[in-house]
Parts: C-alpha cells; structure tokens; sequence
C-alpha cells in the first residue's frame, strides 16, 4: 500500500460528499455539530513503539464533526489533536497545523519525532488525526491487508495467484468496515479539508499556517482553495498538487526519481567507475526478474524478488531517509544474481501493523483517483515513461499494485471532479522537494508552484520524500520562513546539503 509521507512514521502509505458539481463545499464553522474538547493524549500513543510516546509537554483533545456533512445531524466522529507548545515564552498567536501523508498515515505518531525539530520555537504546533486514522473515532484499519503485505514479501506480486489474496484481504476488510456502520464514501480529501478548517474555528484561531508532506500537501492545499480563511502561510512537504492524478503518475514519478539516482551515480566518478552502465543494468535486470524472479532465503524467512518487486523497492527506499548510499550497489549485485542486500531491504520496507488507516486510503485512491482515469490509460502513461520496462510490470502500479482491483471491491462513489481543481492563491508558500523522490518528484513541486504567486520552490539535493525530517537544514529553512513568509528568511544552508557519496567496493 501506499505511504505517501508515511516515511515520517516508519519507512513504508474521495468518494464524493460534497453533492452535485453546483453543490458548494463543505463549510466549516457553520455546524453546531462540531465541537472541541479537552482530552487525555493517547498512552501508549503507537503500541510496540514507546519511542513515539507523548512527553508531558503535549497536550490533547477531540475535534467532533459530522461524518458526512450533507447530513450535519448524522453520525459524528472524533478526531484526535495533540498540541506542541512553543518554546517561547512569548508564542507567536498563529500556531503551525502538521498534516501527515499517507493517506491514512497516523499523525500523533510523527509528533514525537517532530518535537526534536524545533518547528515550535516561536509557535505552538497541532496534530491532527485525520478521519479514519489512528486515534480517530473510527479508526478504519484492516489487519487483514497488513497481513498481506507482511506475506507478500515471499510472493510474486506479478504471479496470477497472488491477485486473489490481495483483492480477498480488501474485500474482507471493507465488509467489516462498513458492518460496524462506516460510511466509507465518507473518508475523502473534501471532508478532510473541511476537518483542518472546522478545527480552526473551533480553536478560536483568527490565523494559523498549515504545513502538509505527501498526501498532507494535496490536503493542504484543498484547504488553501477551499477554506482560505485563515490561513497566513503554507509549508509544502513532498509535493502531490489538487490537480495530480496520483495514481496515474507515480510511474512517470518514478521514473525521473530513477533518472536522478542514475545520474547522480554517472556524476560520481567512484560510482561511475564501479557501475559503469548502472542504468541499462537496471532496466536489463528488470526484465529478467519479470520472466523467472529470484527467491531468497533470509534468516527471517523466504523473499521472492521479480521485476515489480524491485522496480518498486527502489521507489519505496526514496521514501526513507539515509538509504540511497547502498542503492547503486544494491542494483549492481541484483543485477549480478545476488539478491541478499535487495531481500535484506525488501524486508526493512514492511509497514508494521495497525499504523495505516486504511479506510481513508483507499476513499482517496478509489474515489478521487482509479475513478478519474483507467488501467489502460496507466498503462499507456507508463510505457511512455518507461519504454524498456516490461508490460508486465507496467500493469501493476508501484506501492499499490492491484490498487484498480481494490478500487473495485472498495466501492465508494466518485469524488466531486472539483477535487483536482487546480489551487490558485497568493498566500506565501514554501515548496520542499527532494532530487531523489522517486514518488513526489521535484516536477511535482514545481507544477504545484505554477499557480501559488508567492512561492518559492526549494530543491534538497540527495534527498528523497519527506525532506523535513531528512535534513537539519529543512526545519531550519522552514522556522525562518514561518517567521517572514513574505520573502525575508536564510536558506544559506541549503548550499551545504549534498548528494551522499554512494557506496562502492
């Protein structure tokens, strides 16, 4: 599955309520259904990781908004919110709102490890749990699709009987889910929005500024479009723009994240002279895995490794920070038939269980993606992208390979067409992209950018996704701009962050 920003928790992840398109948007704030409420911080925040606990320094409570908003008297559901207090003694009034990616990505789990950042220098920072998401009423897990993607490791995901588990593990949770009474068309990017805006009246907030990585950057900038109210500045983290189909681009996302890695290797003349022709060998070991994939016996169990699978665990190392040394050195020895270090960080990938909500993943994907393009229209986009790539492989769609299957059991409506609606606005706003997401790529950045005229695009060479918390220079770049949004911040550090030297024998 997916982890758009999910990297921000561990290496890794819009059915329509907005009515008719001469319907207006959600509106928040004019609802007596949603209130705020002081609450408990949730202890263990993400059980089997006391690392990711709240220090005493947090404090909570529970944002209650209708379900569906065409029907404010309906079903209401509660969103956690952790606040960060500044270290100020003097904090600024216009707090920073943190959304995380995924979607379905846990919020409150990023907030331990951005308290080290220092984003709360001079103002208070919140979390939101989006809907459907750790520590949110509902929480629309399936650990029957984390079950399966724990087994998948020792499975072809290009063999036929593969197809089946995954499409029986969706279709299982989704009956579950919508059993327990969810409305599943619910969890989507127009209500979420309309979540972030509801949680800033409610707060009794005149201002704030809104940062959102991967996912989190389509969030926040449906907020930026349709509830501009408010909102003083916005920080863009790993750009996905309103206008992306996502699920259409992540080949050709992924395929100028291969271009930069490669060249950045050809760049380096101790990587160039220990992988000489790296990008044919890439492609050439593709295609072979495609036709007879290699299995691998680890310690921990088997892992079979075909042409997706490694296509795909490239993209998925972009996510993580400090993996891109060994990458080169990885495809060379894949390449010569030694499939350990490929096995060894296939397995490092794995999401633990319970983190993903993924009742708001696939209302994004399903209604707001698969069902605004077609297999073939992905396929055909992805050849153009990746000639030499095998149709094979180009059937299935990195991170979330069958997701057009799942779409097809998940059945939820299509999302309103104005969810892809291009953002205008000129409300300051910082774009951070990394030179080598293979997912949100810095083009993503840059078309975002196009419409938001007082933007500036910032490119952190040798990074991948979630540029935030993979470089010391990024929060501090951010601070600054969150302080003189209109133009006056140092982003001198930037000129000291550099590829990393890659790995060679």
């Amino acid at each position: 599955m997916l982890a758009l920003g999910c990297a921000a928790v561990m290496p890794m992840v819009l059915a329509s309520a907005c009515g008719s398109e001469s319907d207006p948007a959600p509106d928040p704030g004019t609802s007596n259904s949603v209130t705020y409420s002081d609450a408990a911080c949730p202890s263990p925040n993400v059980p089997a990781f006391p690392q990711l606990d709240l220090g005493p320094e947090f404090t909570c409570g529970t944002l209650t908004v209708p379900e569906d908003r065409s029907r404010p008297d309906g079903r209401q559901i509660g969103l956690a919110v952790a606040r960060l207090p500044a270290a100020s003694p003097t904090p600024r009034p216009d707090p920073l709102v943190y959304l995380t990616g995924g979607p379905g990505g846990p919020a409150l789990a990023s907030a331990a490890q951005l308290a080290d950042l220092g984003l709360n220098r001079d103002r208070d920072v919140l979390f939101l749990a989006q809907r459907g998401t750790m520590h949110a009423d509902p929480y629309l897990s399936c650990p029957e699709i984390d079950e399966f993607q724990t087994t998948q490791t020792g499975l072809s995901p290009l063999d036929p009987a593969t197809a089946p588990l995954d499409v029986e593990a969706t279709q299982t949770c989704r009956n579950r889910l919508a059993g327990g009474g969810s409305d599943l068309g619910a969890y989507d990017t127009a209500e979420n929005a309309a979540d972030v805006a509801d949680l800033r009246v409610a707060l009794g907030l005149d201002e704030w500024n809104v940062y959102g990585v991967s996912y989190g950057s389509d969030l926040a900038l449906s907020v930026l479009r349709d509830h501009p109210d408010g909102v003083r500045s916005v920080v863009l983290d790993s750009v996905v723009p309103t206008q992306s189909n996502i699920i259409g681009e992540f080949w050709p996302n992924a395929a100028e994240g291969y271009r930069a890695l490669l060249d950045a290797c050809a760049a380096q003349p101790g990587c160039a002279g220990a992988y000489p022709g790296l990008a044919d060998e890439f492609t050439a070991t593709v295609n072979r895995l495609a036709a007879a994939p290699l299995t691998v016996d680890l310690p921990g169990g088997r892992v079979v490794i075909d042409g997706y699978t490694l296509a795909n665990l490239v993209i998925q190392m972009s996510l993580a920070a400090g993996t891109f040394a060994g990458l080169p050195a990885l495809i060379h020895a894949m390449a010569g038939g030694d499939g350990v270090p490929a096995a060894t960080a296939l397995a490092g990938t794995i999401t633990p269980p319970s983190l993903i909500g993924y009742g708001l993943s696939y209302g994004v994907f399903c209604g707001e993606d698969t069902a605004f393009t077609d297999r073939e229209q992905v396929r055909a986009d992805a050849k153009a992208a990746l000639p030499q790539f095998p149709d094979t492989v180009l059937s299935l769609v990195p991170q979330a390979a069958r997701i057009f299957d799942d779409c097809d059991v998940w059945d939820v409506p299509a999302a309103d067409s104005r969810v892809h609606d291009t953002t205008t606005s000129d409300v300051p706003t910082l774009l951070l992209a990394g030179s080598l997401d293979a997912v949100t790529p810095p083009s993503r950045a840059r078309a975002a950018a196009e419409t938001l005229s007082r933007s500036d695009v910032l490119v952190f060479p040798g990074l991948g996704h979630d540029v935030l918390q993979s470089s010391q220079c990024a929060p501090a770049v951010t601070v600054g701009f969150l302080e003189s949004p209109g133009g006056d911040y140092d982003t001198s550090c930037l000129d000291q962050v550099r590829v990393p030297t890659f790995t060679t024998p």
